[in-house]
């Protein structure tokens, strides 16, 4: 397998816009480390900044995989996010911490906390047809938006919340301490993250595929809320 062959067929995906089949056998990742340095070399490509790591659902909804996030991707919340621009939008409640000093070797140490409102996308025609092909992909990332700033000690737990301003959605328990823990190991297999760099995990709670025009909600206490009009 070339990786950076592979990497080069998810630039252009990236960035016409276009969708992908899935890669070629000969240049398909075999596993999920395969498509790790398919991500790698996807990111060095793209030239755009890394500010930190995501640990979002697989294809199979359960299994958590990290990649790296992207700044031009972590947005403000408030910033127009146009759908029809992303492949399969997907929505989930999330949530991001910011690092106050350099995750290398131990366990992160946060300055503030955000909820997030995750919207996840694929740069396949027909979605990620496995792990590997999603964390070559960068994880699936669509666009990260981002609400108020909180500061406290990271919650144990939370029930987090997801749905459509007006609906009364159903919380689920979200083990926020054990996620971000598992988050900061897999950005350290990353190679590290300045302070100042973020964790998100997203996936705590999901919706129904989001429509354009709608106005989404997110609760993940006490860290907060967060509620977006998708364009």
């Amino acid at each position: 397998m070339s990786t950076a062959e592979a990497a080069r067929f998810l630039t252009e995906a990236w960035e016409t816009g276009h969708s992908l089949a899935p890669l070629p056998d000969d240049l398909a990742p075999a596993d999920v480390p395969a498509g790790e340095a398919i991500a790698a070399e996807l990111v060095e490509a793209l030239g755009l900044p890394v500010c930190g790591v995501r640990l979002a659902p697989g294809p199979d909804g359960l299994t958590l995989l990290s990649a790296p996030l992207i700044e031009p991707r972590m947005l403000r919340v408030g910033t127009p996010v146009a759908l029809s621009a992303l492949r399969n939008p997907r929505i989930s409640a999330g949530f991001l911490g910011v690092l106050a000093e350099p995750l290398e070797r131990d366990l992160p140490v946060f300055s503030a906390f955000h909820p997030v409102l995750d919207i996840a996308a694929t740069r396949y025609t027909a979605g990620a047809p496995d792990a590997a092909h999603q964390v070559a992909d960068l994880g699936g990332l669509g666009f990260v938006l981002v609400g108020k700033r909180w500061i406290g000690d990271l919650p144990e737990e939370s029930e987090a919340r997801l749905g459509l301003t007006g609906a009364r959605p159903r919380p689920l328990r979200a083990p926020l301490a054990t996620l971000m823990r598992q988050a900061g190991a897999e950005a350290i297999r990353w190679g590290g993250l300045p302070a100042g760099a973020v964790l998100v995990v997203s996936g705590l709670a999901t919706g129904s595929p989001p429509v354009a025009g709608q106005k989404w909600a997110a609760a993940i206490p006490p860290v907060g809320r967060i509620s977006a009009v998708l364009g």
